[in-house]
């Protein structure tokens, strides 16, 4: 029973201790989805941007498009600003890959600068009203629902997706 407590006192100690947990926490889940879509993109052939598996389904260059659209403009909502998102216009491999990594360059100060008490600011995004952090942690979750179908994609293609690949 002691040890418990102890245990519970040492990890509340350690939360209070680090700065920014939350925001922090955010940092490092987009850390970890960020280059593996962006070396998704960049690993399927040009040729294979248009393969769509089903009718009803995008193609591999819409999921790209897809996915640097919705970071644009839910970075953009927690930045207060209105941010023209227009990667579905583009079609190509290179144009494409440069949409996605310029929703990452968009991003990317976001996620660097917020604090946990930025974070609990309100934004409202669609129909919902959420916190500041809310909506980052919805874009990371965006990200990884996208990357899932992005790396099915890939394997169709016989392509190792790159979470899959082998580490030195």
């Amino acid at each position: 029973m002691r040890t418990g407590v102890l245990l519970m006192l040492f990890a509340a100690t350690r939360l209070l201790a680090q700065k920014d947990p939350f925001s922090a926490d955010a940092r490092a889940h987009y850390a970890i989805i960020k280059p593996n879509l962006l070396r998704a993109a960049e690993k399927m052939p040009d040729e294979y941007y248009s393969f769509r598996t089903v009718a009803q389904v995008r193609t591999f260059g819409e999921m790209i498009a897809h996915v640097a659209d919705a970071q644009l403009r839910m970075c953009g909502v927690v930045k207060g600003e209105q941010v023209s998102a227009n990667a579905a216009s583009k079609t190509s491999k290179a144009d494409l890959v440069a949409a996605l990594q310029a929703s990452f360059d968009y991003c990317d100060p976001v996620y660097e600068s917020m604090t946990d008490a930025v974070a609990a600011g309100q934004v409202k995004w669609a129909r919902w009203d959420m916190s500041k952090l809310g909506l980052l942690n919805w874009n990371i979750s965006h990200d990884n629902e996208m990357y899932g179908i992005i790396a099915a994609f890939l394997r169709i293609k016989g392509i190792v997706p790159p979470s899959s690949e082998r580490r030195p």
